[in-house]
């Protein structure tokens, strides 16, 4: 049974902090090291501060990005640049965002949600995660005893009960906070404090399964967290804020849940599996090559994002490699997964385009060993089509991999399976901001 509580949200004072869009910031998984450095130079109560620090040469255990974003969290708290509100709320948070050249609006709830081992099925993940970013992680909680950023998760709510009672509970209310940021999306949140508000959406929501969107990590992390607690507090019990994490929830049903999908960009890839993979793919695709001319690649471009768009209900696969000047379109030939794979991978996973690409492509033509899935510096990843063909193109990368989009249906399908996919199998849009929101742990 799934347990949603209301809680004392940390949230920037705006009689202090007068541009929102200057404080806030992306996860922390998606930040580049330029941008890292960016969001620290914005503003010196950037929340990056709290979430990716810097780190120095001379780090120690008593002095580091950790134990930094501990004493700027308590400084801001105790010069009431953050401040914890009186009352137990839920935030209900909408994000107005432009997406194919028109105007989309999310809806989600802030809220905390019991921690439970996914084994129980309350809350159900769909990606693997890497255990040194889970260490990390883990690191900055004990330093700092919050939840800095909310995980983005998913329920079912075909009638849309949940969203309607709490869009009626601040119908004709001045909204807390409103701010664009800096890429023209529009956050607006409303502090909703009514108890029976509260008790009408936590009933709602007991008996859903609640499917991890983005966050993974943190949500292992938070168990993680509350397992180290447990053995170092003596004073550790049910009733400690531990038990919780705080989660952005929205339904999957509302119009402005939008997934891209992950294109990967490979490194250390060698100019002999180069040279050989479109021949040693094709006994298992149907290939379609594309020339990828000087003056004549935009073009050429759109084409090959066009053919494989219009393939989204095919297993069809974007290829482009570095020193090449070709683009290439990989269908799956019927029956290829399941006459190889049958054995060893369960049918709602086995022809999904990630695990074609991790175990067919990666493993079975390229030679790839499963541990390189792991290593960070090895692959890449973007939303953008254009972007990861041009890091190729650019000699930033070996090759790219343009994918369609994961299907909601499958995310839901492979959960409830209690499977996952292979990592990045879905890029949720936008994602959750960081810094509208914060969870004190004790």
């Amino acid at each position: 049974m799934a347990e949603i509580i209301p809680f004392r949200g940390v949230l920037y004072n705006t009689r202090k902090i007068h541009k929102m869009a200057d404080v806030i910031a992306p996860p922390f998984d998606i930040i580049s090291e330029q941008e890292q450095l960016e969001y620290h130079e914005s503003h010196p109560n950037n929340i990056i501060r709290l979430t990716l620090g810097k780190t120095h040469e001379n780090d120690n255990g008593t002095n580091n990005r950790y134990t930094r974003a501990a004493n700027y969290f308590n400084k801001w708290l105790s010069e009431q640049i953050m401040e914890r509100d009186e009352t137990p709320a839920f935030y209900l948070t909408a994000m107005e965002f432009s997406f194919e050249n028109r105007r989309v609006t999310r809806y989600g709830l802030i809220a905390l949600v019991g921690l439970e081992p996914f084994e129980k099925g309350v809350v159900l993940p769909h990606e693997k995660t890497f255990p040194n970013v889970k260490s990390e992680r883990l690191e900055l909680m004990k330093a700092c005893h919050a939840n800095f950023s909310p995980i983005f998760s998913l329920y079912s709510d075909n009638d849309n009960f949940v969203l309607d009672e709490l869009k009626n509970a601040t119908y004709n209310k001045t909204a807390d906070t409103v701010f664009t940021d800096n890429n023209g999306q529009k956050h607006t949140l409303w502090r909703i404090t009514d108890k029976a508000v509260h008790r009408y959406v936590s009933d709602a929501l007991k008996d859903k399964t609640i499917y991890i969107a983005d966050g993974h990590h943190r949500y292992e992390t938070a168990l993680n967290y509350r397992d180290w607690l447990s053995v170092n507090r003596p004073d550790f019990n049910d009733d400690h804020p531990a038990n919780y994490v705080m989660m952005y929830l929205c339904s999957m049903e509302d119009p402005g849940l939008i997934v891209l999908p992950a294109h990967r960009m490979l490194n250390e890839v060698s100019v002999a599996a180069r040279a050989s993979l479109i021949k040693k793919a094709k006994p298992y695709f149907d290939i379609i090559t594309i020339p990828y001319k000087t003056g004549q690649r935009a073009e050429a471009r759109d084409h090959f994002i066009s053919i494989l768009t219009s393939n989204n209900f095919k297993n069809c696969i974007g290829v482009f490699m570095k020193d090449q000047r070709e683009l290439h379109l990989l269908t799956l030939k019927s029956g290829v997964m399941d006459r190889m794979f049958t054995d060893e991978l369960p049918e709602v996973i086995r022809n999904i385009d990630v695990t074609v690409l991790s175990r067919l492509v990666f493993m079975e033509i390229l030679g790839f060993d499963p541990s390189r899935h792991d290593n960070e510096k090895l692959i890449a990843y973007s939303s953008i089509a254009k972007d990861a063909i041009d890091a190729v193109d650019t000699g930033r990368h070996d090759i790219t991999f343009i994918l369609n989009p994961t299907k909601i249906e499958q995310v839901r399908n492979i959960a409830e399976a209690g499977l996952i996919m292979p990592r990045k199998a879905t890029y949720f849009f936008p994602k959750v901001i960081t810094g509208q929101v914060l969870n004190k742990l004790d």
